[in-house]
């Protein structure tokens, strides 16, 4: 058995969240009026997103309850999609290629811990995803991961490497038994 671990004693060095205090509250209350309700029309939670810094191409669609946790670290290229209850925990960099769909409930998580810290540092890296990709519903995509152009994530799926450009992760599936 380790060292058993110290939480209070944890810093945060080395994370930079990229504003400071007063942008990032403004933009949870931005973000809670007008980015994840559902009766906000997608262009005004883009225009609002742009406006906190998020770089989003043409043609995207933004469903309601989308939470993107700092969006001056977000890139969204053109004609892409981001369903409902989608999460992007971007503690650092998510950028997502063109005509990319990220369906409802899917999870891009940028921020770990470093398991052997005694005081549970961050252990963050970004995610890319590549033109053409899709992101099934409820697939989790975690830190420093690279989805390939026109790779596959299927629903449930849990991604931890790179995928190939072109290549397929699956859920594994359910024993059915009669």
């Amino acid at each position: 058995m380790g060292e058993r671990r110290r939480l209070a004693g944890f810093s945060g060095r080395g994370y930079d969240k990229g504003r400071g205090p007063a942008w990032q509250a403004a933009w949870q209350v931005a973000s809670a009026i007008a980015v994840m309700p559902w009766f906000v029309p997608v262009r005004v939670r883009i225009a609002v997103l742009r406006a906190f810094g998020a770089r989003i191409g043409s043609g995207v669609n933004l469903r309601a309850g989308v939470r993107v946790h700092w969006p001056w670290k977000l890139e969204v290229g053109d004609d892409s999609w981001i369903g409902e209850r989608v999460w992007i925990l971007n503690l650092e960099p998510v950028t997502i290629g063109s005509d990319v769909c990220i369906s409802q409930s899917a999870l891009l998580c940028t921020g770990s811990h470093d398991h052997r810290s005694p005081t549970f540092e961050f252990d963050n890296a970004p995610i890319v995803v590549g033109d053409g990709a899709w992101v099934a519903a409820r697939a989790t995509v975690l830190r420093g991961v690279r989805i390939g152009a026109g790779a596959l994530v299927g629903a449930t799926a849990l991604v931890v490497r790179d995928v190939p450009d072109g290549g397929t992760v699956l859920a594994p599936a359910a024993v059915v038994r009669s």
